[in-house]
């Protein structure tokens, strides 16, 4: 059987980040503690799992105080493209779009997921 790939789109949970220690450096958990690092192993070795996390990406919105390179909708067809042939896509967004400052609804992130 070929080998199939999983692309994991996301967030700071997707890219592993670890809370923000003392020092307020930004650090990762290691590749096997993270979760797509721990879904590729239980998968096996028919699945390339790609892990595509950036912390604080929405799902279609730009961000004032991040960036608008947060918007995830803006990523997401370069993303694909430049891993083709992808065939499963798994979208681990919307938390980031709860910020008070973006003052968008549950039923908001949901049509902003069937828009990604």
């Amino acid at each position: 059987m070929p080998l199939r790939t999983l692309l994991c789109y996301g967030d700071s949970n997707t890219h592993g980040t670890r809370p923000l220690t003392q020092s307020g450096v930004l650090e990762r958990f290691g590749w096997d503690e993270r979760w797509p690092g721990v879904l590729a192993r239980g998968l096996g070795a028919d699945w390339r799992v790609i892990e595509e996390g950036l912390p604080a990406r929405t799902t279609v919105h730009d961000d004032p105080i991040d960036g608008h390179h947060k918007n995830g909708l803006r990523y997401l067809r370069p993303c694909l493209e430049s891993q083709l042939p992808v065939d499963v896509l798994l979208l681990m967004l919307g938390t980031n779009d709860l910020k008070a400052r973006l003052s968008v609804t549950p039923a908001d992130i949901a049509s902003a997921l069937q828009v990604l």
